[in-house]
């Protein structure tokens, strides 16, 4: 899932304190997303219903410069990638990780020389990276935001703002037990690369679910043409609606468990830097940000804000900064989208995405992880 440009590196999960005092016989997991923007890794012990990290990468690459217009990974794309990468490698070999997964996604997934540039990787760093489907980064997007799903939750959807493309996952736990519900998500698996579930009683049910090619940075590409910035907006936001407009599952009927029991879950670099301007934060705070709730009326404020202070206001705004200041508009673009059409006026902000997923899921297996303190 989730290529996000705005994602800070973590220091720790697990009520934002040090990794140091975690238990070393504990197993060390690796995660690392390597997305249209940047590089991004997470080593972690599990410690309860989270995990402590041990060490951590983020950087820009922006591996998918000018994919949008060429189809191919630019050379110039490919050598800052090898860079970041090596340090990854390194980071790995210090720590002595042996649990890990490494996953590609849009960019390596859309462009002629995807594989190719994977079997470079593997060459010039010992690093064997996997390129997953778009079902695939949906559902690790499902599964990482499971701590966040509210106690009486019957229908949820998740959205994941990447850097090339955009998961929507819209699920039903009406079938689930009320204690079961976040342990159930983690669960959750695919059939035949398809996301869903069997339709059995006790089960979490995907009743739909949608992958927009349409991400930060290949939506800001898209329009890159026009030079007013309210325009631009209103432009990008009308165009990731219409790639939506159809991905509307039914709701119950208000009175019967309607608007209480639905939620949004969003989990992205745009949706926690909107969130910390939200908050009027002077710098980005994680453990101020996870978890918290924003209504709709809140985003517009926010995003008329971005709009009014101009792109050089917002490279100067705190929790934006000169690395983000292209994308955030695109980003809200999205978000504002989403939520014009999806029926709910509140916005779970979830500063978690791909890697806490593919932890998540690792550490499930593993048999070491618990989605509920005990």
């Amino acid at each position: 899932m989730r290529a996000n440009v705005h994602s800070r590196p973590k220091t720790g999960h697990s009520n934002g304190k040090s990794a140091r005092g975690g238990n070393p016989r504990d197993p060390l997991f690796a995660a690392l997303d390597l997305g249209t923007n940047s590089c991004r890794m997470l080593i972690a012990r599990p410690q309860g219903c989270e995990f402590k990290v041990i060490d951590a990468f983020s950087k820009p690459v922006h591996l998918g410069a000018g994919l949008e217009q060429y189809g191919t990974l630019a050379p110039s794309a490919i050598k800052r990638t090898l860079s970041a990468l090596r340090v990854c490698g390194k980071k790995l070999k210090h720590h002595g990780v042996k649990n890990m997964r490494l996953v590609a996604t849009e960019a390596c997934r859309r462009a002629r020389n995807g594989q190719s540039f994977i079997d470079l990787v593997k060459r010039e760093t010992g690093l064997t990276l996997e390129i997953i489907e778009a079902s695939e980064e949906a559902r690790l997007a499902v599964v990482s935001c499971a701590p966040h799903l509210g106690e009486a939750v019957d229908q949820l959807l998740i959205v994941d703002i990447g850097g090339g493309s955009t998961e929507l996952v819209w699920v039903d736990l009406s079938n689930v037990s009320l204690c079961d519900r976040a342990a159930a998500l983690v669960r959750l698996e695919l059939s035949n690369n398809k996301l869903e579930t069997a339709l059995s009683e006790n089960c979490v049910k995907v009743v739909d679910w949608k992958s927009v090619p349409m991400g930060v940075a290949t939506l800001k590409d898209m329009f890159a043409d026009v030079d007013d910035d309210c325009a631009k907006f209103a432009l990008m936001s009308c165009c990731f609606e219409e790639q939506i407009d159809e991905f509307q599952p039914e709701l119950p009927e208000k009175g019967q468990g309607g608007d209480s029991r639905f939620q949004i879950i969003g989990t992205s670099g745009t949706v926690t830097t909107v969130a910390a301007s939200h908050l009027g934060l002077p710098r980005y705070e994680r453990c101020k940000v996870d978890g918290i709730s924003m209504c709709k009326q809140d985003i517009e404020i926010v995003v008329q804000r971005y709009l009014s202070i101009g792109p050089e206001g917002r490279r100067k705004a705190p929790c934006i900064g000169s690395d983000r200041h292209e994308l955030i508009m695109s980003g809200s673009a999205i978000l504002q989208a989403i939520l014009r059409v999806w029926p709910s006026g509140q916005l779970t902000v979830a500063d978690r995405g791909l890697r806490e997923g593919l932890l998540y899921s690792q550490m499930s297996a593993a048999g070491v992880w618990n989605v509920r303190p005990n």
